[in-house]
């Protein structure tokens, strides 16, 4: 049975849609036509959607209370099917319920329904599915991607003041460069009188944006265009890129305290979960979104596997040997691990929480002066050809 989304019209002639299970189109459209539904239009379920953060969060939350109270997962995805919960996503979780019927893993079907489902937490469910544990990780999986929600929203929202600020600060700049300082110009040349260097620079400025402005943000579109396909095609360029945001003067200690972050709390979900260290250590390194500590972790992993400790597999990862390791030592030592991992976690996320409000705190006032210095700028540009004039009458 295959599960096929339609949309039609009933015997009232009302609009109808919705999901129905046939061996086949045909098959699909003889079902809906006994129930008096007319097809329009039938597709097969289990094509890429994009599935929100949210809406995976809430079906990870969902399915792991399922899961707990004993029901099989296709089951348990069918009910969700047939909830009003996750409505937006019924199609896709019909799709995900084929493919678990047809024997393949939660995990892969979660991969090939949506392009938005991340490699972190395909391991994860992975992972989960091989240690038993998949009720207690989707919870825990959902936890964690509400927190990134969360913090993902909270700079959104700091940045929308210092986006708007720069938006008005262009658009008068545009403004000034393109209708008054020619005015001026034209102003003072009709009398004969020399312009003023800042009133002729800014000239300058305006004649040259206005030739050359849309060739240099073609340039600049397609600059951005190949080193974004670059970045996807090239893990060895990926990685060497990613080394180079951690030398940043400011981004790069904001990147590396997130990957901190986001490393000891994937740590001690997966611990918590019942995953190996070997293992455990891989995905974590996957779920920082560093390519270069992906690629260091799991060449440390193997380490472990081989009987290193993993204080000391961290402790050679460069962006989270600075604290990480003294965690994880502490950890060992004490036997619960994966609580010690979880009060660097904490650790962290007040630290980053307090470098966010401080960057912030500086860029709005940064963005204001850079903005506002300019805009000064264009309005001598335009009151000193007005003072010339004046004088020149005068005289």
């Amino acid at each position: 049975m295959k599960t096929y989304e339609y949309r039609g019209f009933d015997t009232q002639g009302h609009s109808r849609r919705g999901l129905v299970e046939a061996l086949s189109v045909k098959n699909a459209r003889e079902r809906l036509a006994a129930d008096g539904v007319l097809a329009e239009r039938l597709s097969l379920t289990g094509r890429k959607l994009k599935f929100p953060v949210e809406v995976r969060s809430a079906l990870y939350r969902e399915l792991s209370a399922l899961l707990t109270a004993g029901i099989p997962l296709d089951d348990a995805l069918d009910l969700l099917i047939r909830s009003e919960g996750p409505s937006r996503a019924r199609s896709l979780i019909a799709g995900l319920r084929d493919k678990v019927r047809e024997g393949g893993s939660l995990a892969e079907a979660l991969a090939a329904a949506s392009d938005s489902v991340t490699p972190f937490e395909q391991s994860i469910v992975e992972a989960a599915e091989h240690s038993a544990t998949v009720e207690a990780m989707l919870g825990r999986l959902a936890d964690f991607l509400d927190d990134q929600q969360s913090l993902r929203e909270r700079v959104q929202a700091a940045l929308i003041y210092p986006s708007i600020v720069v938006t008005v600060g262009i658009c008068v700049a545009i403004l000034m460069l393109g209708l008054l300082v020619p005015r001026a110009r034209e102003m003072l040349s009709g009398v004969g009188v020399e312009l003023p260097g800042l009133t002729a620079f800014m000239v300058t400025l305006g004649s040259w944006l206005t030739r050359w402005g849309l060739p240099l943000l073609a340039v600049i579109l397609g600059v951005a265009f190949w080193f974004r396909s670059r970045l996807r095609r090239s893990p060895s360029f990926r990685q060497r890129w990613d080394r180079c945001l951690f030398r940043l003067p400011l981004f790069g200690r904001g990147y590396g305290l997130i990957v901190n972050l986001r490393f000891s709390r994937t740590l001690a979900i997966l611990i918590r979960g019942g995953v190996s260290i070997v293992d455990a250590l891989g995905l974590a390194g996957r779920a920082t979104g560093s390519p270069w500590i992906a690629e260091q972790a799991v060449q440390e992993s193997e380490a472990v596997r081989h009987g290193s400790r993993l204080s000391d597999a961290v402790a050679r990862i460069p962006p989270l040997a600075a604290s990480a390791p003294g965690w994880i030592r502490v950890g060992e030592a004490g036997g619960d691990l994966a609580r010690m991992l979880e009060h660097a976690g904490a650790r962290y996320q007040n630290h980053w929480d307090r470098f966010v409000r401080r960057s912030l705190s500086l860029l709005e006032p940064a963005v204001i002066l850079v903005i506002g210095g300019f805009v000064l700028l264009v309005t001598l540009s335009i009151l000193l050809p007005v003072i010339t004039l004046t004088r020149a009458i005068g005289n």
